[in-house]
């Protein structure tokens, strides 16, 4: 990995906002701009994924369904048995975290495709599909866990309120303004025409990337803003924070080459995919979930350390294992 793997926009926008936090710059962004462009980028993401699947045989994108069913179901599970079990984390709080590790983030995967772009590698449109089902299983997951360590604390008693809340939340889960924009917008993407798709080409695609650098921006300032809290959230937390995504990457690696048989920017994203945190769609579902698990441990780690990693040290380190795995043990 070299350091011009670094010297990506994106990646040097996300420096430099959590630059302007840690010199404490009066640097602000307008409150509803980071909602504004989250909502540009998932829908530019759903119409290129969109586009991409509308010539591909929908019958080939079941092996990436699965893919990320499983990984939405099995990483979080194994990062409750890593927090309880090594580290000795109190149920309630190793369920809430467990739930963020199963999921996706969006910003790590925008990212990705902007460090694949950025050096002129081409990808599958497949993981678009696992980042908009990643979402849900690892909420469910995350609120199964939540009602085992419930009747952990209780000594094995029934928790009654569990079942509406999780019937609740599992409807949120679906009905989920990313999730809905993602497949609605792949949707788009997939029937639209080709004359059609060229009118809006220009807005979505060409400046996509100047859109997520403003967005990497407002995120280094919000990653900076956690860092003070490292204390709070102690030194095991902080190395889960880390290896956590490295266990996941490998899983991705696995699954991305073996099993799905991508090329390496295709392997890339999947690897990127298995090992991202959510910092968005989680974080409020395990709020109302588990309002007794501490929010400064979760938030911390899927904003202050595992985002910056993987944004900075992850993708390029992905990459280049992808590439190493593709070249040595390409077995087709």
């Amino acid at each position: 990995m070299s350091l011009t793997s670094l010297l990506v926009p994106a990646i040097l926008f996300f420096a430099l906002g959590m630059f302007a936090c840690l010199i404490k710059s009066d640097l602000k962004f307008p409150p509803d701009m980071h909602k504004m462009i989250v909502i540009y980028l998932l829908i530019g993401i759903g119409l290129h994924g969109g586009k991409a699947l509308s010539g591909s045989d929908m019958s080939s994108a079941l092996p990436a369904v699965w893919a990320a069913l499983g990984f939405g179901v099995g990483l979080p599970i194994l990062a409750y048995i890593i927090l309880r079990g090594l580290g000795k984390i109190d149920p309630l709080n190793a369920a809430a975290i467990s739930a963020h590790y199963g999921s996706v983030s969006a910003g790590t995967y925008m990212t990705a495709v902007a460090f694949l772009g950025g050096i002129g590698v081409t990808y599958e449109a497949y993981p678009i599909i696992m980042l908009a089902i990643m979402e849900s299983p690892a909420i469910m997951i995350g609120l199964v866990l939540a009602g085992y360590s419930r009747r952990v604390l209780a000594g094995g008693a029934e928790v009654k309120a569990d079942k509406g809340m999780m019937k609740h939340l599992i409807i949120d889960a679906f009905t989920n303004g990313s999730i809905l924009l993602l497949f609605g917008s792949m949707a788009i993407g997939w029937v639209v025409s080709e004359p059609s798709y060229h009118k809006i080409e220009p807005f979505f695609e060409l400046i996509f990337m100047g859109a997520l650098c403003i967005f990497l921006a407002d995120m280094g300032m919000e990653a900076g803003k956690r860092l003070s809290e490292f204390k709070s959230v102690g030194v095991f937390l902080v190395c889960f924070g880390i290896i956590m995504p490295l266990i996941g990457a490998v899983c991705g690696l696995f699954v991305g080459h073996f099993l799905l048989g991508y090329s390496i920017g295709g392997i890339t994203l999947v690897t990127v995919l298995a090992a991202s945190c959510s910092y968005i769609a989680v974080p409020p579902a395990m709020r109302l979930a588990i309002p007794e698990a501490n929010p400064s441990f979760y938030l911390t780690l899927s904003l202050g350390v595992t985002f910056p990693f993987n944004v900075v040290v992850g993708i390029p380190m992905y990459y280049a294992a992808a590439q190493y795995l593709h070249e040595t043990y390409y077995p087709w």
